[in-house]
């Protein structure tokens, strides 16, 4: 017993010695003049659902939560009195259309007189010239030539405007049929549905919101830092996001960082004591990386943003990205075994247990018997 308890308090000073050892080393960073760090949290890109008219919403096929693709179909508004109009704008075009078929028939008609006039103006005017026909003959035939061309001019110009109301009549329909593709509210892009403002039935002015989704390949963490280190982070600078939630720390970037200082948000807690004014800095992380990961981001988690001041100075371990993305894969694997052990232990267990239910109801049945 006695040896137990020794091994026991060697294996916790061990373990106690570890973790401190742990500790002090990863605390050491905090002194070294290569990094400086912010807390925040990691927040990506909003973007509101809304419809573009007013109107009911019939159904919405996504909820708070939901990872949705491009193009997805997110939800639908009513189109009964759109589809109406497009019926009359449609029967609209018919009519423009027999308008434009009469204008042409007209116009044949017309181009028909004109040329005929025409050839009697013209025999009429050779024979005045030669004093074959009266002066009253000839001056009759050139007034109806004259009255063709101006007849024949006037069809022409109502085929145009008979055309010209089809292509009004069509863009019409058009629009009404835009109106309608516009009540299908689809995602524009790849993200997350955070909140669903209004639900099916609810009546919505022109710009209402109805879903709200985050642009998971925009993600990145907002944190401040005094005016003694903003002056040292450039744009484009390593950086590294450890979460709270997350044992593996992700690589990004600076992409911004304030020209001006502000006062600190409420929310913001530093390492040091707290000071007023401080500068807003942006880590922004790759998009391909989130590309790979897409379906794993989460907005709203509290970490701390590391940056590397010096390029030249090397990560210290527990920030080095691949390592640590290794180790975590490993310990997952690891708890997925355990998971398959314990799920396998438990349907052993059920399965004896089934048994020996069934041993005891054949034998109460057998006593029965007897």
């Amino acid at each position: 017993m006695k040896k137990l308890i020794i091994v026991l308090v060697i294996i916790a000073a061990a373990g106690l010695g570890f973790y401190s050892w742990k500790a002090w080393k990863e605390s050491a960073i905090y002194k070294n003049p290569a990094f400086t760090s912010g807390n925040g949290r990691l927040e990506a890109t909003e973007v509101s659902i809304a419809a573009k008219s007013s109107g009911k919403i019939e159904n919405i096929f996504a909820w708070e939560g939901d990872f949705v693709t491009k193009g997805q179909h997110l939800a639908q508004m009513q189109t009964n009195v759109l589809s109406a109009q497009l019926a009359q704008a449609k029967a609209n075009i018919l009519v423009k259309e027999a308008e434009l078929a009469a204008a042409k028939a007209d116009l044949m008609h017309k181009q028909s007189n004109h040329d005929n006039s025409k050839k009697r103006y013209e025999r009429a005017k050779s024979l005045f010239a030669s004093k074959a026909v009266s002066q009253q003959n000839y001056e009759n035939d050139e007034a109806v030539y004259k009255g063709a061309v101006a007849e024949l001019a006037s069809a022409k110009a109502k085929v145009q405007q008979a055309e010209a109301g089809i292509a009004a009549a069509k863009a019409d329909a058009d629009r009404v049929q835009a109106d309608i593709d516009d009540c299908k509210l689809t995602a524009p892009l790849d993200g997350r549905i955070q909140y669903r403002i209004a639900e099916p039935g609810e009546v919505l002015s022109a710009g209402g919101r109805v879903l709200n989704l985050v642009d998971l390949s925009d993600v990145y963490m907002t944190f401040y830092v005094p005016e003694m280190v903003a002056g040292k982070i450039q744009p484009g600078a390593d950086v590294r996001l450890l979460l709270d939630a997350l044992p593996v720390p992700i690589p990004a970037k600076i992409s911004y960082v304030a020209s001006e200082a502000q006062f600190t948000p409420k929310t913001v807690e530093t390492r040091v004591e707290r000071q007023k004014l401080m500068f807003r800095v942006k880590a922004r992380i790759d998009p391909e990386l989130l590309k790979k990961y897409i379906t794993y981001v989460k907005t709203g988690l509290p970490g701390v943003a590391w940056v590397r001041l010096d390029p030249k100075v090397p990560w210290p371990e527990f920030l080095q990205f691949e390592p640590a993305l290794a180790k975590a894969k490993k310990a997952v694997k690891k708890n997925e075994k355990k998971v398959l052990k314990a799920e396998k232990k438990k349907a052993e267990a059920e399965k004896k247990a089934e048994k020996k239910q069934e041993k005891a109801g054949n034998g109460k049945g057998e006593k029965g018997a007897k």
